[in-house]
This record gives structure tokens, sequence and C-alpha cells, in this order.
């Protein structure tokens, strides 16, 4: 049976994640140069000329502090996609940006709202409920990791303290969970083996049992047999098998 589960660690793994926080602190770096606040690029709900901040807002930030607090989680959550979920990592952050972003320009308050948070929780949503619903060992694995590492920001998608974007931050949970459902294909699938098809019957099939050495099942090729070589029985016939070791798996 062919192994469907890929989980290689290559360079852009970790260059992607670094560029980005990297321009983040460049943006920051350059409003503290030229002393120009780039706040009114935030997302202001329910105005036209504050959907700007959609796209604008991950990339702005009130403070080195605030900077600093969404750095470490935005670059542990989007490691951690790019390594078990390459191929639709970029998706994942583009339209987790746009639609976190859009979502909070429909309930937020009117105010500007800013910072890389809402796109941490759009990133540690969709790694903990795709872990739970691919039923993946290594998956679930990251997904207890993610709420030991950030299970208490849950406390901030509701209004418990002032000059938080609690908006945002609900905005991002609901993406990412919008994401786990509808992203279902291109990602690892978890290693199966022949006994654990539900149609499978060892009583049956009980010459299915030849594997190589590093336990992948190994395809029965049926010979081709004249008549004379089949073997009557009682209750039917016989067919000899031989076992080879198919090079595709």
């Amino acid at each position: 049976m062919k192994q469907q589960e890929q989980f290689k660690f290559t360079l852009d793994v970790i260059l992607y994640p670094i560029a980005f926080v990297m321009l983040l602190w460049l943006i920051f770096a350059l409003e503290i140069r030229f002393g120009y606040s780039l706040n009114k690029l935030g997302i202001y709900p329910q105005k036209i000329s504050g959907l700007i901040g959609v796209v604008c807002s991950p990339f702005i930030h009130s403070g080195i502090s605030h900077l600093w607090h969404n750095t470490i989680p935005l670059f542990v959550l989007s490691t951690s996609l790019f390594y078990f979920y390459k191929p639709i990592a970029f998706k994942v952050l583009l339209y987790g940006i746009l639609l976190s972003g859009f979502l909070t320009w429909c309930i937020g308050r009117p105010s500007y709202h800013i910072g890389a948070s809402g796109l941490i929780y759009v990133l540690a949503s969709f790694i903990f409920f795709k872990g739970v619903f691919a039923k993946h060992y290594r998956l679930i694995a990251l997904s207890l990791l993610v709420v030991f590492l950030y299970g208490s920001m849950i406390w901030n998608t509701i209004p418990l303290k002032e000059g938080i974007s609690w908006e945002g931050h609900l905005s991002g949970l609901i993406t990412g969970l919008i994401f786990a459902l509808v992203f279902k294909k291109q990602i690892a699938k978890p290693k199966r083996y022949v006994w654990e098809d539900p149609n499978y019957n060892e009583e049956e099939d009980d010459f299915i049992k030849q594997f190589d050495e590093n336990g992948n099942f190994i395809e029965p090729i049926k010979e081709e047999v004249s008549e004379d070589e089949i073997t009557p029985k009682s209750d039917g016939f016989t067919i000899n098998y031989s076992f080879k070791e198919n090079k595709d798996l």
C-alpha cells in the first residue's frame, strides 16, 4: 500500500516564517525612524475606508511590546504550518489574513484594529482543529501542543480587557475552524496497512501476510497457471500465488 505521509524538513520551512517576522519588525523600525504612525491603516469596522486594514492591519503594531508578544507565537505557529501543511500553507496565511480581517471589519467596535494577533488565532485554530479532524497521530500531537502552549488565548476572544481587539481574535478563531473544514485534501495522510481496511477478512485472505523490511505491504502477484496445475478440492479449487516486492510502494 502506498505511503502518503511525507513530513520533510526543508530550509523554506523556517525561511518563510523568519522573513515574515522580519518584515513586521522592519515596518515598525521605519515607523520609529521617521516618527510616523501607521495605525490609521488598521481595520476600522463598518467604514469603507477602514477596509484597507483588512490587508494592512497584520503588519502594524502599537508598540514594541505589542510586536514582541506577537513575534514568538507567530514564528512558532507559522513554522509548524509550513512543516506539517506545506502544500496549503500560503493559502492559509493569505486567505486567513483576508477572511479574519473582513470578519473583524463586520463585527468590530468603531476603533482601529491593528496587529498580527488575528492571524495568530487563525494559525492556532487551524492547526488545532485540522489535527483533530485529520485523525493523524502526529497532527493530533501537534494539536495538543498548541493547546498546551496557547490554550489560554481562548480567553482573549471575549471582551474581558480594554484595549484588546477580542473581535479580531474571535474572527481568527472562526476563520481557522472554517479552513480546517474546507482544506480536506493536500495534507499528509496516516500510513495504513491492509489489515486496517474495514473490508479485510483475515480468514478469507490469509495469504496476504507478506511485508518488506520496512513494514510495507508486498502486493501478491497472481501466477499464470494451466488447468492441470489447479488442485481440485471438495469445496472448489485453489490458485497458486507467489509474492514479489512491488517497487511502487
